[in-house]
């Protein structure tokens, strides 16, 4: 690594001008403002992700100050600098004025290693002030030791507790301003001298986190009603406020899972892009959303039977175990998703009060297991193309594809052969009284089964197989093709 082409300030030290009173020095925050998110509070999911045992042990230091807290965590973690969500307009303001000879100044309430670290890898600042272990460098505190240093200065700031600096800045540089903040400002009379903006509209960034595409899946919820011929207004119903339900329960955990991996994230091609990665919305806004959605999803289970309550307790505890802990190990990770995908149907049964048949179930997780598998075989040959050989945050190597790919092709002949046999079975007979004429039904199925783990090998599909089967021309004619068939044995 090269050397610092900065310097670090102490707190101890800020007694004395550092630079000629003609010279008025640039200064910017850090989290907010020269990134789009909280470098405290990404290290501390950070650290729930990886050494969830060494938290107790850090909420011990809680009674000695946020900024004992602090150094702690940064101590305990290992923040990935290269990939930060930055703001790219403040980034061009700091090189433009360094480019001119100013000196600029990072100033931050973060931990003083974080921020060399930050500070080593832009290297375009002269001076680093943050918070020592000691004392907190936020708002007002902040403030008094800049006014010790410089007879004036600039700063960029981005949220409420910046307003005192903002205040006596020479010039005030707002960073993606909170609505607090402008409020704050308006009413003090600050003038601003340039809003820095980097940041997706709110409705979109929250769309995108919920990932309703997903909500494709629950659609499982109402396949057991479906399939036993019986369609009342009463199950239809239960059905639909089931699928909302499961929806809402899911979109939370899609939203802790993306909380929990947004160190991993960000090293990613695609999911760099996510909201919480790319810092377009905050942990402390995913947590709301999570309530939200969890509370949402629980007014509605007085209406449904309480059966449906238990399965949707055991996916959200599922899900929340795999964010933690089994999404890392190979092979239960794609075990458990499959699992995941049979329990919709279990779920969807008790909300309408239908039995499952065993050969659903047992079809199910094969045909679920081949699809988990095909989404870690595509990911695996697209980082083959790249050059590498882990996956971030998985526990497979790139060496796996052949490994993985048979499983994949195995459980795709699996779930056709459960379904070939079920044709052959008198039970099948009960439901389907032209029994035979599923065999229609078996071609498109296994096409579109082996199709996706083929274009998986070559890395051809989508990141997500159900993203790719909702834009994928031929997936959808398929599809129909087998209800159509389904149909025409049913009648």
């Amino acid at each position: 690594m090269p050397p610092p082409v900065f310097t670090t300030v102490s707190i101890e030290e800020a007694k004395t001008p550092l630079i000629h009173p003609e010279s008025v020095p640039l200064c910017v925050d850090l989290d907010g403002t020269l990134i789009k998110s909280d470098t405290f509070q990404d290290s501390l999911l950070l650290l729930v992700r990886t050494h969830p045992a060494r938290l107790l042990a850090v909420a011990r230091l809680l009674p000695r100050g946020r900024a004992r807290l602090k150094q702690e965590i940064a101590r305990q973690t290992t923040l990935d600098i290269n990939h930060l969500p930055w703001n790219k307009a403040v980034l061009r303001l700091l090189r433009d004025q360094r480019s001119l000879g100013r000196t600029i100044l990072l100033v931050t309430g973060a931990d003083r290693s974080l921020a060399e670290r930050v500070a080593s890898h832009l290297r375009c600042f002269d001076r680093v002030i943050a918070s020592d272990g000691e004392r907190n460098l936020t708002g007002c505190r902040k403030l008094a030791v800049l006014q010790k240093l410089f007879p004036a200065f600039d700063y960029i700031g981005n949220a409420r507790i910046d307003l005192p600096l903002l205040t006596h800045a020479r010039h005030a540089f707002l960073a993606n301003p909170t609505h607090r903040l402008r409020r704050a400002l308006a009413r003090a009379n600050v003038p601003v001298k340039a809003t820095l903006l980097d940041r997706a509209p709110l409705r979109a960034s929250l769309l995108s986190t919920l990932r309703l595409h997903q909500w494709a899946k629950n659609l499982l919820l109402l396949l057991p009603l479906l399939l036993s011929h019986r369609l009342t207004p009463r199950g239809l119903i239960h059905g639909a406020l089931a699928l909302v339900a499961f929806g809402c329960a899911a979109s939370a955990c899609y939203v802790l899972n993306d909380l929990l991996d947004i160190d991993n994230d960000r090293r990613h091609r695609h999911k760099r892009l996510r909201s919480f990665a790319s810092g377009e919305l905050g942990v402390v806004d995913g947590i709301l959303l999570v309530m939200a959605l969890l509370i949402g999803s629980a007014l509605l289970l007085p209406l449904l039977p309480a059966a449906f309550a238990i399965w949707l307790a055991i996916y959200i505890a599922a899900t929340t175990l795999y964010s933690l802990w089994l999404k890392r190990i190979a092979i239960a990770d794609v075990l458990l998703l499959a699992g995941l995908y049979t329990l919709r149907l279990y779920a969807g049964g008790a909300a309408t009060q239908t039995p499952i048949s065993p050969w659903l179930a047992v079809f199910a997780l094969f045909f679920f297991l081949a699809l988990a598998l095909v989404k870690r075989l595509n990911e695996l040959e697209i980082l083959r193309q790249q050059g590498s050989t882990r996956t971030p945050g998985r526990g497979y190597r790139v060496a796996d594809i052949v490994a993985i790919g048979s499983l994949e092709a195995a459980s795709a002949c699996a779930a056709l052969a459960v379904f070939a046999a079920y044709i052959t079975h008198p039970n099948a007979e009960l439901l389907y009284p032209h029994a035979a004429r599923l065999w229609l039904a078996l071609p498109p199925l296994g096409l579109w089964l082996l199709r996706m783990g083929l274009l998986a090998w070559r890395g051809e599909l989508d990141e997500d197989p159900v993203l790719f089967a909702l834009r994928d021309r031929l997936s959808p004619l398929l599809g129909l093709l087998v209800v159509l068939l389904t149909v025409f044995a049913a009648f």
